[in-house]
């Protein structure tokens, strides 16, 4: 599930929701954004990567509207009145921080370390450094790394824009009338890319590229048009051709490193990314780009350089979930196992009605003997929050579980039976469910339901080997000694296979190799 700055909201309440740009009318990410009642504690948002902000579930009354972001200025908006069941867009325009009070906040902006404490010297193959790995802790810190990276793509995808059939047709027309207009050409070329269509947009963006070489926003959008339809080198050389030119700015710096980060990637060359990632981090501090070198330090492997980006990444834009999320995932690869558990609670703290933390959560106490006291009582409330989420049913009901003082603690079985059967109807692929739930029938002896239920694991899931290992053991309890030995037979073929797997998986991503300039180990800041 994407990251969203939206909430649940009251019935009749309202949402104050728009834009902040810069004074060049570009929207800007990770602006600070407070919201004031006259009477009531203020709220705060940081701005998406499409520049844009909401405040939900707010109750009738008077306003005011402050936006900032070191660098750009800040802008200032109201008295604004908000009565209930209103919807209202207001859009903020930075002005640069010429003020007193605009310099002062733009120095207390803190900047990254002067120099990182690890370099990236290298990559090499993971399972030459003692990485096989059948055993379920080291796939799960595997497994997360990759749901991390998920984070970003997600957040990339939310931007695509709707191009609708009028738009498109005027911008046609417009070409058509004069196949050598630039202005013409990148701009359907531009609505094209926007709407998802990268190949129709490529004659057009070439073209205007053509006719005007220097333009950057042109070169960028033919750069990123290359990398959609898969053409990596033209984007990559696009893109260096770009950072070659003497008049780009910090953040058109910024933003062409990241782009070519993310073709490096594409190109398997994940040190060049690193290093572009960083680039684009130092020239103009953003979240995508320290959230993005962090999962990119983090896939590879690189678990305490990883730590550092996202520590500081934290302190720089605290109201980031997903900046805690990536923190509490590179903490647990570590093998900070406490310490990552409070990070995931924080996370899901900063706005409860965002499954991602909860997710996290869960999957961590899948291979955990119990979950913190914390983290079972977030989980819970994801349940709460979300009832009608097969997750948020699936991991309340496992944390419940995991809670039992003993195998005689039978008091929540009917609430844990209820979750489950309520996560697989709502899911009824959700075989992690089904298998919990032959889990709970075993332990009551009802072995006939725990069967069924295995089945239906085994059914949406063929390869999920524990539950054709629990199968054999209900059948051996029935005395069906056949049954058991065949279920045991694919659990052998299942394991198997989902070992080798996972060593092709371990082979295709290298491992960073990495020093520490500072011995020292680096815990986040409290």
């Amino acid at each position: 599930m994407p990251l969203s700055s939206a909430s649940g909201q009251t019935r009749g309440s309202a949402i104050l929701q728009g834009t902040v740009r810069d004074s060049r009318g570009r929207p800007l990410e990770a602006a600070n954004v407070v919201l004031e009642e006259k009477e009531g504690n203020p709220l705060s948002a940081r701005t998406d990567r499409d520049g844009t902000y909401r405040f939900s579930s707010l109750r009738e009354g008077t306003y005011r509207l402050h936006a900032t972001l070191a660098g750009c200025g800040e802008a200032t908006s109201g008295p604004l009145a908000l009565t209930q069941g209103e919807i209202k867009t207001l859009d903020l325009t930075l002005s640069p921080a010429d003020s007193a009070a605009g310099k002062q906040a733009a120095s207390e902006m803190p900047a990254f370390f002067d120099e990182p404490q690890f370099t990236v010297a290298g990559v090499t193959d993971p399972t030459n450094l003692g990485g096989h790995g059948s055993d379920t802790v080291t796939r799960t810190k595997e497994s997360l790394a990759r749901d991390v990276v998920s984070l970003s793509k997600e957040s990339a995808s939310t931007s695509q824009a709707s191009l609708s059939a009028a738009q498109e047709e005027t911008a046609r027309q417009a070409v058509g009338r004069d196949q050598n207009n630039f202005e013409a050409n990148r701009r359907l070329g531009e609505l094209l890319l926007a709407d998802g269509k990268a190949d129709q947009s490529l004659p057009y963006l070439e073209r205007a590229s053509q006719l005007q070489p220097h333009d950057y926003q042109t070169s960028r959008e033919l750069a990123r048009a290359y990398s959609k339809t898969g053409q990596y080198r033209p984007a990559r050389a696009k893109l260096r051709e770009i950072l070659g030119r003497q008049d780009l700015g910090k953040f058109d710096k910024a933003e062409t490193h990241h782009l070519l980060a993310d073709v490096e990637e594409k190109l398997g060359d994940p040190l060049e990314a690193a290093k572009d990632y960083r680039l684009a981090a130092e020239f103009d501090p953003s979240e995508t780009d320290f959230f993005d070198w962090g999962a990119e330090l983090l896939i590879h492997r690189a678990a305490q350089p990883a730590i550092e980006v996202f520590t500081k990444g934290n302190q720089l834009f605290p109201s980031s979930v997903r900046m805690l999320v990536g923190l509490g995932v590179a903490l647990y690869a570590r093998g900070s196992y406490e310490e990552a558990d409070r990070r995931l609670c924080q996370a899901s703290d900063l706005n409860p009605d965002d499954a991602n933390p909860y997710l996290f959560l869960g999957k961590l106490q899948l291979v955990d003997t119990a979950p913190s006291a914390d983290s079972a009582e977030r989980l819970a409330r994801f349940a709460r929050l979300q009832p009608e989420n097969p997750l948020a049913n699936y991991y309340y009901a496992v944390s419940l579980w995991k809670q039992r003082r003993s195998p005689q603690d039978n008091a929540n079985v009917p609430l844990m039976q209820s979750l489950l059967e309520k996560a697989v109807r709502l899911d009824p692929k959700l075989s992690a469910g089904y298998l919990q739930l032959g889990i709970l029938y075993a332990d009551q002896s009802v072995y006939p339901e725990a069967i069924a239920a295995y089945q239906k694991a085994i059914a949406t899931d063929p390869e999920m080997a524990e539950a054709h290992y629990r199968l054999a053991q209900v059948y051996r309890r029935r005395g069906e000694k056949a049954q058991a030995e065949k279920e045991l037979q694919l659990y052998e073929q299942t394991s198997k296979h989902a070992s080798e797997q996972a060593e092709r998986q371990r082979h295709e991503i290298q491992q960073f190799v990495y020093t520490l300039q500072d011995h020292t180990p680096m815990m986040p800041a409290k």
